[in-house]
């Protein structure tokens, strides 16, 4: 980003490399590598122990994680999970969680069904009561990394029909979490269900301000999140790409020298660096609260998701026959990308969003 924190995001994004480098694609990357690197508390207050950073920041390793393809639960503990805390009123119950999840202490995950698209941040998840108490029903489908969270923060309708966020344990009655196999091995998401779930009066959490807005915001940040995933798996498809286009010689010369395959390579890089510029202004967007967070949102996710699919696939066409087989890796990022542009609202839904907008 152009900003004055350039040299820092610099100095944490070559930090991020260096640390995500050492796993091969795909390969769990071990949480306390990641809590160690301070990465889990960025956006913590420092008050409680984090390093009250921004969103900004919290992008520039998500880049990294998509261009490393990492299997770690940071898209659900700390982009959803702290996310969502931050969003709530301040509170022994929220400030010792997220004091928790800063030190590795608490994996949170955050119900939000990753299937939902942009627009509808309504809860899949209702708090009745009855004589029993207070009692939540409902599921949520492709919730990122709910399988292994120590704690599940559920959004859900209040019985005044006022969204508030229920902290819960996994192995609370009624409560059930089941994974959700997908093509893509670099992430894991869950099925979670609650089946009138008893639930305490101090384990509901209730939204600073406006809590309809709260939910659009913390879906805003899902839809970002994926968005520098897929410029940053974007990026290393390219850099792929161009070095093997360097060595790999057909009739006598390397085929980069050949027009066409420069041309491929050349529009790989301008959809790269339009998706960029959107992700930059998204990220920072939502650092600062602007109040068209949700637009720009919606325009880094259609474009970069849909981007990242297109030059994944162009890619693996310009590796030839190797880009087809196992070993080569790209299909790694392919399906990786593949699961970006559906996850959190299809670039369709998004577009529609950014449509209606000028109706």
């Amino acid at each position: 980003m152009t900003s004055d924190l350039s040299g820092v995001h610099d100095e944490l994004r070559a930090v991020a490399r260096d640390l995500l480098g050492e796993a091969d694609s795909g390969r769990e990357v071990a949480w306390k590598r990641v809590v160690e690197s301070g990465w889990a508390g960025l956006e913590v207050p420092e008050a409680l122990d984090g390093a009250d950073a921004t969103f900004a920041e919290v992008a520039v390793v998500l880049e990294e994680m998509g261009r490393a393809a990492a299997c770690t639960p940071y898209f659900g503990a700390a982009v959803l999970g702290v996310g969502a805390l931050t969003l709530l009123e301040p509170g022994p119950g929220r400030d010792g969680l997220l004091r928790d999840t800063a030190s590795g202490a608490a994996v949170p995950a955050v119900a939000l069904p990753g299937e939902t698209g942009a627009a509808c941040a309504e809860p899949s998840f209702r708090l009745k009561r009855s004589p029993r108490g207070l009692l939540l029903h409902g599921s949520a489908a492709f919730v990122p990394d709910a399988v292994g969270a120590d704690r599940l923060l559920l959004p859900a309708l209040a019985p005044g029909g006022v969204p508030v966020l229920i902290d819960a344990g996994p192995g609370a009655a009624g409560l059930s979490v089941d994974a959700q196999p997908l093509l893509d091995a670099t992430r894991h998401f869950g099925h979670v269900t609650a089946d009138g779930v008893p639930v305490e009066e101090d384990s509901v959490r209730r939204f600073t301000g406006d809590p309809e807005a709260a939910l659009r915001r913390l879906a805003d940040r899902a839809a970002v999140a994926l968005a520098c995933d897929s410029l940053g798996l974007s990026e290393a498809m390219l850099d792929a790409t161009v070095a093997y286009a360097g060595v790999r010689e057909q009739f006598g010369r390397p085929i980069g020298s050949f027009q066409a395959v420069k041309h491929a390579c050349a529009d790989m890089l301008v959809q790269i660096t339009v998706a960029r510029r959107l992700v930059e202004a998204a990220a920072g967007a939502l650092s600062s609260g602007d109040p068209e967070s949700g637009l720009t949102a919606s325009m880094a996710k259609s474009y970069a998701c849909g981007m990242a699919v297109d030059v994944a696939g162009k890619a693996m066409q310009l590796h030839g026959g190797i880009g087809y087989t196992w070993e080569s890796g790209i299909h790694v990022y392919l399906k990786r990308a593949a699961l970006n542009r559906s996850l959190f609202g299809s670039p369709a839904s998004h577009r529609r969003r950014i449509a209606a907008r000028y109706k």
